[in-house]
């Protein structure tokens, strides 16, 4: 398995260096011959060839098996005249990875303000009310006047009826529950749209519940009792909120992992953002980078029926899960460890599996 390996801007190479530590030794205990090519994009790429993300760079990815990525300055990238293209964005639409999935979960040495939970975000990736993905030229806002701006939504069938599918094949190897979460008493057309798709898809899943919910109330009730909920497949926005919520409910951003996965190509990605504020202080929690990765070797083993790779994932979680269980961790969920550390950690426990 080749993988292209970006640290990203901010706190994404130490994050992304434990990553790849975390890779190489999963790699070498359980034979599973993963090669690692670092590449670049973000800030250092922008200086280096006047451009965030280059052609060349695609056409690597492609050729791999899949790709990390590591927590990017996002905001800062704002004119791609100037080569200021987003590369979360970038990927996600050039490779079409329509799903991001979200996973949160508790732990119990980590404190929460809610009852021990397990879900999944699952969330639509290529369309919705981002500008910058949801039409073939150009960006979906427009300033109409000084004073005037419009900004476009995008909901069409395909995409409502891949998520929906992405969601139900998930709680089937869950709790087999799925929530759709919308806001249907305003968006009546197109969320109205969405739920009659998602409903429609769950026909073909006679074992799943199926629920709905509007999305402010959704937040309420995640906040309340997020115990009550599986698999929740929402539109891209929704989605991007309502799964940062349900990651920091668990006790930490640091905690969500996060996959973003098409039909051919999937890319690990943290939930969280570059955290320009502590970067090069080495107290950057690595875990959420980790769990993306073990998402990842899980997609591979599935996509190219290679158990190995899904026990590697499986493995993954479990030291992570030690880890914690030890208080071997960052100050952001109760540790005294550096970044560093917890990936020699890891390195260490996962040798005595």
């Amino acid at each position: 398995m080749k993988i292209i390996i970006i640290p990203g801007d901010g706190i994404g190479p130490e994050t992304m260096a434990v990553t790849s530590q975390v890779l190489e030794s999963v790699s070498n205990k359980l034979n599973l011959g993963i090669e690692l090519e670092q590449e670049t994009a973000g800030h250092i790429s922008l200086q280096k060839y006047g451009s965030t993300v280059t052609p060349t760079l695609l056409e690597k990815v492609k050729a791999a098996n899949g790709l990390m990525l590591g927590p990017m300055s996002t905001y800062d990238f704002k004119d791609e005249s100037k080569g200021e293209i987003n590369p979360s964005k970038f990927f996600r639409k050039e490779l079409d990875l329509f799903a991001n999935i979200r996973p949160a979960r508790t732990y119990p040495k980590v404190p929460t303000c809610v009852k021990p939970f397990d879900l999944a975000v699952v969330r639509e990736n290529t369309e919705g009310f981002y500008a910058d993905r949801n039409v073939e030229s150009g960006n979906s806002e427009m300033l109409i006047t000084q004073d005037v701006v419009i900004s476009l939504r995008r909901i069409t069938r395909q995409c409502c009826e891949r998520i929906a599918k992405a969601a139900f094949d998930l709680a089937m190897t869950r709790k087999k529950h799925v929530t759709i979460v919308h806001k249907a008493n305003v968006l009546k057309i197109g969320d109205g749209m969405f739920i009659d798709i998602c409903k429609q898809v769950g026909e073909h899943y006679p074992e799943v519940q199926i629920d709905d919910f509007i999305v402010d109330a959704m937040m309420a009730h995640v906040v309340r009792a997020p115990e009550r909920f599986d698999t929740i497949v929402t539109t891209n926005m929704f989605g991007d909120i309502l799964s940062d919520l349900t990651a920091e409910l668990s006790g930490s951003l640091g905690l969500g992992g996060s996959l973003n996965a098409g039909e051919q190509y999937a890319m690990g990605q943290a939930a969280h953002g570059s955290a320009p504020d502590i970067a090069g202080k080495d107290i950057a929690n690595p875990f959420s980078l980790i769990l993306s990765a073990a998402m990842l070797l899980n997609w591979h083993g599935q996509k190219t029926r290679q158990p190995q790779f899904i026990k590697a994932a499986q493995a993954i979680d479990r030291c992570v899960d030690q880890l914690i269980d030890l208080g071997e961790v960052t100050r952001d969920i109760g540790g005294n460890l550096g970044t560093k550390a917890v990936g020699d950690s890891f390195v260490k426990h996962f040798a005595k599996y």
